[in-house]
């Protein structure tokens, strides 16, 4: 059995705070130590080490094997003694005791900027505002064609709109009709043309009819010159027609069609609104109201501006339709009636009057140098 070992030098004199030994609190403190220990373990084997208040580690309690014995090391329990404590608390020291892992890291919460915003999220919200606001408005359309539900009508612009859109379904059909028309003259005009060469070529192989073939062949090819002129005055008038009709008219109708869509986005939430306001009011419907009270206003605005957008459009529309169509149908008439006249001059100068130029045949037809 170990026996005690006598203290040694390396055991260090603690000094209190001004540097002076302080003997009745070091005998105290060291025999209370002592007794503390276990077998084996004597205060030549403990180092310990007092530190002023200026020390970040104010006091260190190591204990190992002595460097003389080849005993193995003991787990040693040191037991609490009251003399000990009250020393270390008067002198304002911790007991540290180093451990061999790493320093626990302090974790906190994380704070994010403002700016930094999650792309997802914003997608998510959008998908809910959009999905939100079909909900409204598909509600408020069924509830519409069900009749239950009110909607907004605004009588003289809608009625500016229903003439509009049924002259377009009759602009419609006229340029459809022209265009056959334009159809069956050019294949008029290409057979007169086969039938002038064919009446010229017999022409000039019966010696007998030569003048007879030759009359004809001069009338069908004035036919063919005069119905080509023709052509080009009716498809000038189709052009100008389409790009009134599919153009002009219908991006007019583009602009009521989102007329429209305001139209009931807007009675959708005044429906909402006018629901709130029938309800009870507390202190949890009046955020609800409120905040229904500002989409209804945003809606409200973007209705009355599609409603002036559209009463614009339909003013300008108006004008230039009455001042292209004049033109037109002024070309039309005498144009047909010209060539059905048989006055050359009058169809020539009807071209000329509205700067409609001919194409030649064969003119866009690239040339064999070009092929090759």
């Amino acid at each position: 059995m170990a026996q005690e070992s006598p203290k040694n030098s390396a055991a260090e004199i603690p000094v209190t705070s001004n540097g002076q030994l302080e003997d009745s609190h070091e005998h105290s403190f060291n025999r209370d130590l002592k007794c503390s220990l276990p077998v084996g373990l004597g205060l030549s084997e403990t180092r310990i080490t007092s530190h002023g208040f200026d020390s970040t580690k104010e006091g260190i309690v190591e204990a190992g094997p002595f460097p003389g014995s080849s005993a193995s090391p003991k787990s040693s329990v040191i037991a609490p003694s009251s003399a000990a404590a009250s020393r270390l608390a008067g002198q304002g020291c911790d007991l540290i005791i180093p451990t061999g892992g790493r320093a626990p890291q302090k974790s906190g919460p994380v704070v994010l900027a403002d700016e930094v915003k999650n792309p997802a999220m914003e997608k998510l919200e959008l998908v809910r505002k959009w999905s939100l606001n079909t909900y409204k408005c598909t509600r408020q359309i069924i509830s519409e064609k069900l009749g239950r539900g009110s909607r907004t009508v605004d009588l003289e612009l809608e009625a500016q709109i229903d003439i509009l859109r049924d002259n377009k379904k009759k602009y419609e059909n006229i340029l459809k009709l022209a265009q056959t028309l334009s159809t069956q003259l050019f294949q008029m005009v290409h057979t007169q043309r086969q039938l002038g060469d064919a009446f010229a070529d017999l022409s000039l192989k019966s010696l007998e009819l030569h003048e007879e073939f030759g009359y004809n062949a001069d009338t069908q090819k004035l036919l063919a010159k005069n119905g080509e002129t023709l052509l080009g005055a009716i498809n000038f008038f189709i052009a100008s027609v389409n790009t009134l009709v599919n153009k002009t008219i219908e991006d007019t109708l583009l602009t009521v069609k989102q007329y429209e869509s305001a139209r009931v986005e807007y009675d959708a939430y005044r429906t909402d609104l006018e629901e709130l306001n029938l309800g009870p009011r507390d202190a949890s419907t009046l955020p609800k109201i409120e905040q229904s009270q500002q989409l209804f206003q945003v809606h409200k605005e973007k209705y009355d501006k599609m409603r002036n957008d559209v009463s614009i459009k339909l003013k300008f529309l108006e004008e230039n339709k009455v001042k292209v169509l004049h033109n037109q149908l002024v070309l039309f008439h005498n144009a047909i009636a010209a060539y059905f006249a048989g006055n050359q001059k009058q169809l020539e100068q009807t071209l000329k009057q509205f700067h409609i130029k001919l194409k030649t045949p064969g003119a866009d037809a690239p040339s064999w140098l070009e092929e090759q």
